[in-house]
């Protein structure tokens, strides 16, 4: 297991190494070419407009053209994923921020893309962007855990989340340690995440009707 990590790590680091200058070439992120609802707002919010309703912007992403388009570009999404990882340890700066940034382009609602795009301008000291980036992560999350009663502490009082990406970023930020996943539709449509904690073992509940409505979209049962 050990053999194949490493090829794995040096096959990425080939990879960063050989797509820098390409991540470099484009420094912003590609505004979807649709007239629909998710492509007006994400220019909205490349221009530093942050005061939206982020829950409707998160769902109107399930009905635009892009969440179609991505069903196709989700392997080079975890590219670009662990590509930014890598360069995240070898502290590219400039990369990193050429391909958080097509990430977005794929994906505007990515809230890891977001977070790691605050922190590498933060360092930077660019504070435009870094209070832009860190104001749509900070929306895009609040439209979670913050919305109306739901405490993620029951199926009733679930966290209502697009993309289970959503569910493994939320758990990553409170440092909650997956220990078992399983489906609960006794009061609703959830995903049961039970965790480890430094406070203990605890039990989170995502909403994941959306989820399926987004499978179903895409065609995947």
């Amino acid at each position: 297991m050990k053999i194949i990590a490493k090829t794995t790590l040096s096959c990425i680091a080939f990879f960063v190494f050989s797509h820098c200058a390409c991540a470099n070439e484009s420094s912003s992120v590609a505004i979807p070419g649709y007239n629909d609802k998710y492509s007006e707002v994400v220019r909205k919010l490349e221009t530093g407009q942050t005061d939206i309703n982020f829950r409707e912007f998160r769902e109107s992403f399930l009905e635009s053209k892009q969440f179609e388009a991505v069903n196709k570009q989700k392997p080079d999404l975890e590219i670009l994923r662990n590509m930014m990882h890598e360069l995240m340890r070898m502290s590219k700066y400039t990369e990193i921020i050429g391909v958080a940034k097509k990430m977005l382009s794929i994906d505007y609602t990515d809230l890891e893309a977001h977070k790691v795009l605050q922190q590498t301008y933060k360092i930077l000291g660019d504070t435009a962007n870094r209070n832009k980036y860190h104001d749509i992560e900070l929306g895009l999350l609040k439209s979670i855990v913050k919305n109306g009663d739901g405490d993620g502490k029951s199926c009733k009082t679930a966290w209502p989340v697009i993309q289970v990406t959503e569910e493994y970023f939320i758990l990553n930020m409170i440092g909650a340690q997956l220990k078992k996943q399983s489906i609960d539709n006794t009061d609703g449509l959830c995903d049961k995440m039970e965790v480890i904690t430094d406070e203990g073992d605890k039990t989170y509940y995502f909403d994941i009707n959306n989820v399926f409505k987004g499978y179903k979209k895409q065609g995947i049962k």
